[in-house]
């Protein structure tokens, strides 16, 4: 004979499991701290600005 379940206990503990994965995967797609994505953009604007500052100017005209 089988267990005997609560269906509303069941519903939530699955809810809570989906509302749980869902968590973790924005924790992973939008889970960059302030500091993180300010030393991100400050790299890139540093290799932007190497990159200008080795460019040759040439006369197109």
């Amino acid at each position: 004979m089988g267990e005997i379940v609560n269906l509303r206990m069941a519903r939530k503990r699955k809810a809570r499991a989906d509302s749980a994965r869902e968590a973790e995967q924005n924790r992973i797609t939008f889970g960059r701290t302030k500091q993180e994505r300010e030393l991100t953009e400050a790299e890139r604007a540093l290799a932007a600005k190497k990159l200008d500052a080795h460019r040759r100017e040439t006369d197109t005209e």
